[in-house]
């Protein structure tokens, strides 16, 4: 068993108590974080998908909390699914490309 899990993240980061109803802002502070990180990402309308060692994906998400509380968001909720699987490796960067690969295979049969 690795020692550190490869982990496919999916997390809505909700910062609240801001000034406006927008926070566009505050994500793309997020995803300046996510770009440094290194890890496979990519930002969708409800979310974003982060792909790579369990322990680094956690601190990229932990910096993103730390870098919108530093543009001044009180508070943030963060919704966070992540999956992992021991039965077969996946190729770094791979893993949520790989799931929606394998559904559109099989609507084009």
């Amino acid at each position: 068993m690795p020692e550190d899990l490869y982990a496919v993240a999916d997390f809505c980061l909700i910062p609240m108590g801001t000034a406006e109803p927008s926070v566009a802002g505050y994500i793309a502070e997020c995803q300046r974080i996510l770009e440094k990180s290194g890890l496979q990402y990519k930002m969708h309308g409800y979310g974003t998908n982060l792909e790579g060692p369990w322990s680094e994906v956690s601190k990229a998400i932990h910096d993103c909390h730390l870098a919108v509380h530093g543009q001044g968001a009180p508070r943030i909720a963060t919704d966070i699914r992540i999956g992992t699987r021991t039965d077969r490796e996946i190729a770094p960067g791979t893993g949520n490309e790989g799931k929606v690969k394998r559904v559109e295979e099989i609507l084009a049969k």
